[in-house]
């Protein structure tokens, strides 16, 4: 990675209200707010952190996006899995380089790139195209053409069957995960791991229901996520947090 920024890039522009702002640079491009607009040819060429003047004299900070920032901000067809859930399925599939993963429910790509950023191999299956298609790109605007090589996803009904395998795990986000689960098992290596992700309680109950005698290690958990307001000695936590999302299910295959 370069230590300036170049042309086809995206910046993450921050204002003083730290508001969060993507944008994807050209030579001749214009980032364009209420506050007036900065060229793009200001940034390029300049070092993440740079602080910049509009022309209305806003000012801001332009660094690189992360993949949190990217997550947050970027185009979507369908609602994605935020931040806060995104590390913990990570850390519950036991995600890491190598690892064949068969993801379904691909949405806007958000779980995608967390785990191809991890090193995984995804094979993934989407019910309708335009999703397949958001996923795809951002996949690639984010992680770059190389990416690509490590994300294979096609139109398919997950609820029919489990295409390929065998995988060392499988990741469910759709609206009844509990019937992938017999197809799971035979697409799943022994020891392989499935993680549910669930917005309602009910949902969680009937894929535990789902997990019979070949599974082990069954857990449902939630994330809660708090933040805290610091200023110098006004210590509290934030009004606002982001508690429920959704239940995450993870449980192990044995076979039988």
């Amino acid at each position: 990675m370069s230590d300036v920024f170049s042309g086809g890039e995206r910046a993450l522009f921050l204002d003083s209200k730290h508001r969060r702002y993507l944008v994807t640079l050209h030579p001749e491009g214009e980032f364009h707010s209420h506050s007036g607009f900065v060229p793009h040819a200001d940034v390029i060429g300049r070092a993440p952190g740079v602080r910049l003047e509009s022309t209305l004299g806003a000012r801001y900070i332009v660094l690189r996006p992360t993949l949190e920032d990217f997550v947050l901000e970027m185009p979507r067809g369908a609602q994605v899995i935020y931040p806060k859930d995104l590390a913990p399925i990570c850390v519950l599939a036991d995600i890491g380089p190598g690892v064949r993963v068969y993801e379904t429910g691909i949405g806007s790509g958000a779980l995608s790139m967390t785990m191809l950023r991890w090193g995984a191999t995804i094979r993934g299956v989407e019910l309708r195209e335009d999703f397949l298609n958001r996923a795809t790109s951002n996949v690639r605007s984010f992680l770059g053409e190389q990416a690509l090589e490590r994300y294979r996803v096609t139109v398919g009904d997950s609820y029919e069957s489990v295409p390929d395998g065998p995988y060392d795990r499988v990741v469910l986000d759709l609206p009844e995960p509990w019937q992938v689960v017999p197809h799971a098992t035979s697409a799943l290596a022994p020891g392989g791991i499935l993680v549910a992700y669930t917005p309602s309680i009910t949902q969680a109950v009937q894929t535990r229901q789902a997990l019979d005698r070949q599974w082990t290690d069954v857990r449902t958990l939630e994330v809660l996520h708090r933040t805290w307001h610091i200023e110098g000695q006004s210590v509290r936590p934030d009004h606002r947090m982001v508690a429920h999302t959704a239940f995450l299910t993870a449980a192990r295959f044995i076979g039988s």
